[in-house]
């Protein structure tokens, strides 16, 4: 049984380390660029060097997690996530740009949603699925909590100052992750564990197939993630809104979020992750669609925002749920941890990729191209959902 203190605890962690590390270059990418008169290429590079930190960390990361629990991995990426920040406040050359980001990427992957995930699925099993739905609630206001703190913490100070206050939010997370407790689910409980693992793809072909899909969909939709989150602002903005309403817009997203969370939390008991994840897909390709009337509407707009938010929330919900029932629960962790890494390492290619794409194509093009890729993930989440549906 997980504790409702832990729960809260790496919610609250959540909150604070999404919305100072991986949300960070969305609201600070332009005023960095115009300070350092670098190409936005450039600057949303960092960004990517520190995914590809995430994806080729990730596979020991699940394992040590695994092994010795998630207090000490997410210990380390406080103290870690908080050097990257205070570095990145100071940073006057490239290679100290990169290097801050390069640290920061590490610290992402040992205290981003991979990490609590496993924490949760060492600590409960089976019954890690519901906390998970409720640690990722938290996460979900990231962006709605920090773009505005950051917005407005740069017009006060400029945004090296801002990020050193970042670096001040990273240390008060320390306590809340030193909570997490160092207890593992016994795998010997049968009444619990072997009706979970029954669930999972039994033959190798059909482990490799769920393995696949799995993958691609996490690759899908972590680079719509990255790309979203790097540039939802500057497209907004791009389209014709004022800035500051750009901003506001923007963080409808986290409210999306969290809404369709704590819809899954509330009344989700029933709905297998499969199912779950097949109406996150559908939700995706709706939303981008939406998003290119824009330009011509403020509501749209909202929608938009709002409509994307929503279905990358349960996405990430499923995206911790779908190996409870796919693959084995015993080594979550390092099962995960191996799946992830192309997501990582691809979605390291969003915020340059999608700068280049606004570039040649305007902000216009952007929508296209998520809307290309969210359908895509549809198509992957309908064939995963028709092979592997429970049976009644």
């Amino acid at each position: 049984m997980i504790a409702r203190r832990t729960v809260i605890c790496l919610g609250l962690s959540q909150l604070i380390c999404w919305g100072i590390s991986y949300y960070l270059i969305g609201i600070f990418g332009e005023p960095i660029a115009a300070e350092m008169h670098w190409s936005r290429p450039l600057v949303y590079g960092g960004f990517s060097a520190a995914l590809v930190v995430m994806g080729l960390t990730s596979p020991l990361t699940g394992s040590f997690i695994d092994r010795y629990g998630g207090r000490r991995v997410m210990v380390a990426g406080s103290v870690l996530t908080a050097l990257g920040c205070a570095v990145l406040g100071i940073a006057k050359s490239i290679a100290v740009y990169y290097g801050a980001w390069l640290c920061l990427g590490l610290a992402m992957r040992l205290t981003l949603y991979e990490a609590a995930f496993a924490s949760l699925a060492r600590i409960g099993g089976p019954q890690a699925r519901r906390p998970i739905a409720q640690v990722t609630l938290f996460g979900g206001l990231a962006s709605t909590t920090f773009w505005p703190i950051g917005h407005t913490l740069a017009n006060v100070g400029g945004w090296r100052a801002a990020v050193l206050v970042y670096a001040g939010f990273a240390l008060l997370t320390i306590p809340l992750h030193l909570a997490i407790p160092d207890t593992r689910f016994d795998a010997r409980d049968r009444a619990t564990s072997d009706t979970e693992v029954a669930q999972a793809p039994r033959f190798r072909r059909q482990q490799l197939l769920a393995a696949s899909l799995y993958a691609t969909i996490a690759i899908l939709a972590s680079f719509l993630n990255s790309g979203m989150s790097a540039h939802m602002i500057p497209i907004l903005a791009g389209l014709g809104l004022a800035a500051s309403i750009s901003v506001w817009i923007a963080t409808l997203r986290g409210v999306g979020q969290s809404l369709a969370r704590l819809t899954d939390v509330l009344f989700g008991a029933g709905l297998h992750p499969l199912q779950l994840n097949l109406i996150a897909a559908l939700i995706l390709p709706v939303a981008f669609a939406i998003g290119l009337l824009s330009g011509h509407s403020v509501i749209a707009a909202i929608a938009f925002a709002f409509g994307y938010g929503a279905g990358n929330g349960i996405a990430t919900i499923t995206r911790g749920t779908l190996p409870l029932v796919l693959f084995d629960i015993r080594s979550y962790g390092a099962v995960t941890g191996r799946l992830l890494v192309p997501s990582f390492l691809l979605a390291a290619l969003a915020p340059m990729g999608y700068a280049l794409v606004i570039e040649r194509f305007a902000e216009t093009g952007a929508l296209v191209f998520s809307l290309i890729l969210a359908t895509l993930l549809l198509a992957a989440s309908l064939v995963l959902s028709a092979l592997f549906r429970p049976r009644d």
